[in-house]
């Protein structure tokens, strides 16, 4: 009958090893597949390892209070054709020892054969073992870093180091197979926006949103002249809730929160190639009618790729205008150096139930949305602060 290998399997993203506390079951046991085997502990909890197929325990490699790698074999399942073939795991009838097949998986990250594991889901976007360079040795980190390549880079890549590793042989195969691809040249505006989002990325992001009626919005416009968009409504109102309470647009900088010196805001404007975030400076002080001369002046300026130094960096939050795509909910991502991100959806003419009238009534309605950085705020913070930028733009004659 062939026999199956029992592999420490990855019991989490940064787990490399665990060490034997028990054993579950003892050698000649018959064991069903799923079953608990053998009990570990990693440096963060107290697992199970399990049986990959049902059938009868003939040894463990695998010594007590002893930690082993992801990957190495810690015993030998006795199982049939059947139930080989019923749990996916086509291993030819002879296997190596156990000895021997834990030196080779403790290097090689490989079955009882010495053959991968092929994973048994199909059609994913990416293989099953791409697991992407979660770890990376002193070699290929130079290698990359001479390449000037990121991590982010090597996300679909299915390694074949130990754990699903991804080692300088993966790496350079990968980019060999590049070459054999169409390729173009990303913009310097593309790679900043790619370098941006990846550090924006490391953090915990949510995002949270609710509609807001635009009617008095739109009939307040038209008593402007310049007219102000739909989004310098919103970016002021943000100015103002923040002006409140600058606490939940700081920064969490080890264990303290670094509040905001002023309430800069930028928003972002669509550039050829990318996206370009001017900021208008004391967005909280000044009326919305001072702020629309500026802000149309900065959209021009973001347009032609002419922004002055002091028009960029340093805000606090940013506004973006995703309705003017034609889309009504967006979960955009905060830049690295701030907290939040208000967005604003497309208005649609929507039925509201009028009390007084007793009937539906037809208003405009968009989604305002609010992406923060989850160690700063919690659900019921930013739902407050969208709440208080909702209650605000009820009242635009007042920003």
């Amino acid at each position: 009958m062939p026999q199956i290998s029992i592999i420490m399997p990855q019991l989490g993203e940064s787990i490399a090893e665990a060490a034997i506390i028990n054993f579950l079951v003892k050698p000649g046991d018959q064991v069903e597949g799923g079953q608990d085997l053998i009990e570990v502990e990693t440096n963060k909890a107290t697992m199970t390892v399990t049986a990959p197929c049902g059938g009868r325990i003939e040894s463990f490699c695998a010594q007590l209070n002893e930690s082993y790698a992801v990957g190495d074999v810690l015993g030998k399942i006795e199982a049939t054709k059947e139930e080989v073939a019923r749990f996916g795991l086509d291993i030819p009838a002879s296997a190596k020892s156990c000895d021997t097949d834990t030196e080779i998986i403790s290097k090689k990250s490989r079955n009882a054969t010495g053959s991968r594991v092929e994973p048994t889901i199909r059609g994913l976007p990416v293989p099953a073992n791409a697991t992407g360079a979660s770890y990376m040795s002193p070699r290929l980190k130079a290698r990359m870093h001479e390449l000037g390549l990121s991590a982010a880079d090597l996300a679909g890549i299915a390694g074949s180091g130990a754990a699903g590793r991804v080692t300088v042989e993966d790496f350079e195969k990968f980019m060999a197979n590049l070459e054999q691809q169409k390729l173009t040249k990303a913009s310097s505006m593309r790679v900043a926006v790619a370098d941006a989002m990846r550090r924006s990325w490391t953090r915990p992001i949510a995002t949270v949103g609710l509609p807001v009626q635009l009617d008095s919005v739109l009939a307040h416009r038209k008593t402007c002249e310049p007219k102000p968009g739909p989004a310098l409504y919103a970016l002021r109102a943000l100015a103002l809730a923040l002006a409140e309470n600058s606490a939940v647009a700081g920064r969490l900088v080890g264990t303290n929160i670094v509040h905001p010196n002023a309430i800069d805001v930028g928003f972002a404007v669509e550039a050829e190639d990318g996206v370009l975030v001017p900021v208008l400076r004391g967005a909280d002080k000044k009326p919305l009618k001072e702020l629309t001369v500026r802000y149309n002046e900065l959209v021009e300026l973001a347009r032609q790729r002419k922004l002055p130094a002091d028009a960029t960096r340093g805000s606090v939050a940013t506004v973006t205008n995703f309705g003017t795509f034609g889309l009504i909910w967006a979960t955009p991502i905060p830049l690295p150096e701030q907290t939040l991100v208000l967005g604003l959806g497309a208005g649609r003419k929507m039925p509201h139930w009028d009390e007084a009238k007793g009937q539906f009534v037809p208003v405009t309605e968009a989604y305002l949305t609010l992406s923060f950085d989850h160690r700063v705020l919690d659900g019921g913070a930013a739902g407050r602060l969208l709440s208080r930028i909702n209650d605000l733009m009820k009242q635009p004659e007042k920003l």
